[in-house]
C-alpha cells in the first residue's frame, strides 16, 4: 500500500526541467484555486535555496481539504538558486526576503499575511490533505495561543523503515513527556501554527540561529496555552534536514548525549532561556 505523501516523493529534489509539464499545471491551477480573498488561515511557506524541493510542497499544499477560507504564500529568503524561479511557476503569491535567516523569513510571511490564524510551512516538507483542519482544532480553541504536532521522516536508501519507525517512536515518546512542563521545547517550525493577532504583539527573534519558532511560542504563552496535536492524519512527512548525514543511530547516540544532561528540567517549568554563544547571529 502506498503512502499518501509518495506522489510528492516523485518530484522531491528534482528541477522545474525534469518535472513533467502537466503536474506543474495541476500544481499551479490547484494552488489558484484555493486562494481566498478573505482569509482566515494564512498558509506560509518559507523557502533558501529550496529549487528542488519547494514544489513538492507546494504540491501537497495545493491539495489541501479545508473548510476554512485560506491563502497561501511564499517567502524566498536570499535563496542563491532558483527557488524564486519556482514560485513564479507555479504562480504562488511570494516575497523576497533579503536578510538571512529563517527568524526574518518568518517576520517577513507575518507582516504579509493576512489570516487571523498563520500557519508555518517549511519548504522540503509535505502536508496532509487534512492537515489545516485538525490542527485548527486545537488552534480556534479561546484558551490556546498556539498549536504544534509531531511529525515524520520519509524513508531512503539511507535511512529504513523499520529504524525510522523506532527512532521516531522513542522521540515522541520523550517529546510528549516534555511538552507539560516545556511545551515550547517541543514546538518545531515545520509544524507550528498560532494566532496572528497574538504574534504581531510579541517579537520573531532575528538575532539567532535556530529556535525562533520555539522562541515565539514561549512568548505567546501569556496569551493561551501551547497545544499539541496527536493525530497521524495530521502529521507531515519531511527529509533530514534536522538529521543531515548522521545515520540514525549516529542522530540518537546525539540525542541521547545532549538530553541527558539535566534530564530533570524537563519536569519544571521555566520562562526565560539563555542564549548559548553559539546560536547567536554575529552583527556586522
Amino acid at each position: 500500500m502506498a503512502n499518501w505523501y509518495e506522489k510528492y516523493l516523485s518530484i522531491y529534489g528534482k528541477s522545474l526541467a525534469e518535472i513533467p509539464v502537466a503536474v506543474l499545471d495541476e500544481i499551479k491551477t490547484n494552488l489558484a484555486q484555493k486562494q481566498s480573498q478573505e482569509p482566515l488561515v494564512s498558509v506560509v511557506v518559507i523557502a533558501y535555496n529550496e529549487e528542488r524541493r519547494l514544489a513538492a510542497c507546494l504540491w501537497s499544499l495545493s491539495e489541501l481539504q479545508t473548510k476554512y477560507p485560506i491563502e497561501i504564500l511564499g517567502v524566498n529568503n536570499n535563496s542563491k538558486d532558483r527557488t524564486e524561479g519556482v514560485y513564479q511557476r507555479l504562480g504562488l503569491p511570494y516575497f523576497n526576503e533579503q536578510k538571512q535567516s529563517p527568524g526574518f523569513a518568518r517576520r517577513c510571511g507575518l507582516e504579509h499575511a493576512r489570516g487571523k490564524y498563520h500557519f508555518c510551512v517549511d519548504a522540503d516538507t509535505f502536508y496532509p490533505s487534512q492537515y489545516v483542519d485538525l490542527m485548527m482544532t486545537k488552534l480556534a480553541k479561546p484558551d490556546v495561543s498556539c498549536v504544534s504536532s509531531f511529525w515524520s521522516f520519509f524513508p531512503d536508501e539511507n535511512h529504513s523503515r523499520f529504524g525510522l519507525f523506532f527512532f521516531e517512536m522513542i522521540r515522541d515518546m520523550f517529546l510528549f513527556v516534555q511538552h507539560f512542563k516545556r511545551p515550547e521545547l517541543c514546538v518545531r517550525g515545520m509544524v507550528f501554527a498560532f494566532n496572528a493577532e497574538y504574534a504581531r504583539q510579541v517579537e520573531i527573534r532575528t538575532d539567532i540561529r535556530r529556535g525562533e519558532d520555539g522562541s515565539l511560542a514561549l512568548s505567546l504563552k501569556p496569551f493561551g496555552k501551547i497545544a499539541f496535536l496527536y493525530n497521524r492524519k495530521a502529521r507531515p512527512v519531511t527529509g533530514y534536514g534536522t538529521i543531515g548525514s548522521q545515520s540514525l543511530w549516529q542522530s540518537f547516540v546525539q540525542h541521547v548525549k545532549i538530553q541527558g544532561k539535566g534530564l530533570s528540567r524537563i519536569f519544571f517549568k521555566k520562562d526565560h532561556y539563555e542564549d548559548s554563544e553559539d546560536n547567536l547571529v554575529k552583527q556586522r
